[in-house]
C-alpha cells in the first residue's frame, strides 16, 4: 500500500511525505521540481514529470501500478495570486489540466482515493469573516477559480467512476515542522516579513484602517505540520463507508492581524523600528477566519500550534537556511495581507 504525493518535494508536500514515512507508510513522489527540492525528500522514490502535460497521464498510471499505489495526495499546482491574474490561461492549463491528468491516471490505474489540496481562496471575499464550508464560493482571481474547478472535477469523477475524494481548503499556512523544511519562497506574509527584517528594511503593511482592533487585516494562520496531519486524517476518512462531506476547512478557528505577525516576528528577530504603513490593496477583506467545527467533529483533527509557535518555527527555519548560505527564492518583498 503506497501513497503517491504530487508536489511532494514542495513546502507542504515535504512535510506530508516525512509524516507519512514516520508512520511507516510507503510513499512515492511525483514532482516537476520547478519549485520543489529533491533533497527535502531524500530516499523517497521520485518521478520527475510535469503533470500538466498530456504524456504525464500514462507515466503516472504506470507509476501507480508499479508501486502498488492505493491513495493519492494531490498538491502540485501553481499558487501565486498575482501571477494568476497576469497569466490566467496558463494557470488553468497548469492547475485544471494537471488535476484532470491526475484523475485520468488514477482511473487508468484503478486508484480510488484522493486527498486534494484546495484553498480558502475559493471563498473570495466572504460576507462574514468566519467562513464555513457551505458558504458561497466566489473566488476573486484565477488561482482561486482553478482550485474550485478542481473540487468540481473530483465530484464529477466520484459520480462517473466511484472516486473517493476529499478537498482540504487551507487557510494561511506558515511555520516549519522541522527546521530544514521551512517555506523556501518569499511569497507569503511570514517569509515576506522575515525577508524585509533580515535585510534591515521595514515590513510593508497594506491597509491599517480596516474595522479590526488594530486596523490591519485579520487572517487564520495554521502550522504547516498541522496541515500535514490533516492530510493523514483525511486519508483515514476515505476508508470509511459513511463519508458525509467531501470538503473541509483547515485552519485554527482563530484570527491574528497582520500587525500582530509583524510585531511577534520583530521581537523574535530582535529587530526594532516600525513597519511601513501603506494604503489598502483592492480585494483584501478585513477578516477571513476558518470555521473548523466540521473537520473537528468528522475527522477528529484540530490545529495544535498557536501563532507564537508557528512564527518561532518559521524563524528557526529561516536561520537554518541562512546559516547554510542559501537564500529564499526571489519574490517581491513587500508584505502582503496574507491571502490564503
Amino acid at each position: 500500500m503506497t501513497v503517491l504525493v504530487t508536489g511532494g518535494a514542495g513546502y507542504i508536500g515535504a512535510h506530508i511525505v516525512r509524516l507519512l514515512r514516520e508512520g511507516q507508510e510507503e510513499v512515492v513522489v511525483v514532482d516537476d521540481l520547478s519549485t520543489g527540492d529533491a533533497s527535502r525528500v531524500s530516499g523517497v522514490p521520485m518521478v520527475q514529470v510535469d503533470i500538466a502535460m498530456p504524456a504525464s497521464v500514462g507515466r503516472m498510471a504506470e507509476t501507480m501500478a508499479a508501486t502498488g499505489t492505493t491513495s493519492v495526495i494531490h498538491l502540485a499546482a501553481r499558487k501565486e495570486v498575482g501571477e494568476s491574474v497576469a497569466r490566467p490561461m496558463w494557470y488553468y492549463q497548469q492547475n485544471v489540466a494537471g488535476m484532470a491528468n491526475v484523475l485520468s491516471a488514477m482511473e487508468l490505474a484503478r486508484v480510488s482515493r484522493l486527498v486534494y489540496s484546495s484553498s480558502a481562496a475559493v471563498y473570495g471575499a466572504p460576507d462574514s469573516g468566519y467562513v464555513r464550508e457551505d458558504d458561497v464560493t466566489r473566488p476573486e482571481n484565477p488561482y482561486g477559480e482553478t482550485k474550485l474547478v478542481g473540487e468540481w472535477l473530483i465530484r464529477d469523477a466520484a459520480r462517473a467512476w466511484g472516486l473517493r475524494g476529499v478537498s482540504l481548503r487551507y487557510f494561511n499556512v506558515a511555520g516549519a515542522g522541522w527546521p530544514n523544511l521551512g517555506d523556501p519562497t518569499v511569497a507569503n506574509l511570514v517569509t515576506m516579513v522575515l525577508d524585509r527584517l533580515s535585510r534591515g528594511e521595514p515590513p510593508e503593511v497594506f491597509g491599517t484602517d480596516y474595522p479590526t482592533p488594530d486596523g490591519s487585516c485579520i487572517r487564520d494562520f495554521v502550522h504547516v505540520l498541522d496541515v500535514a496531519k490533516a492530510h493523514v486524517a483525511a486519508l483515514d476518512y476515505l476508508d470509511r463507508l459513511d463519508r458525509p462531506f467531501d470538503v473541509f476547512n483547515v485552519g485554527t478557528g482563530s484570527g491574528h492581524s497582520v500587525l500582530d505577525v509583524v510585531r511577534v516576528l520583530g521581537r523574535s528577530t530582535g529587530s526594532v523600528g516600525l513597519p511601513s504603513l501603506l494604503g489598502r490593496r483592492v480585494g483584501d477583506p478585513p477578516r477571513v477566519v476558518a470555521c473548523v467545527e466540521r473537520i473537528g467533529a468528522v475527522l477528529g483533527w484540530r490545529a495544535e500550534a498557536g501563532l507564537d509557535r508557528i512564527l518561532a518555527s518559521a524563524w528557526d527555519a529561516w536561520r537554518v537556511r541562512e546559516a547554510g548560505g542559501r537564500s529564499p527564492a526571489s519574490q517581491p518583498s513587500a508584505v502582503a495581507q496574507g491571502t490564503p
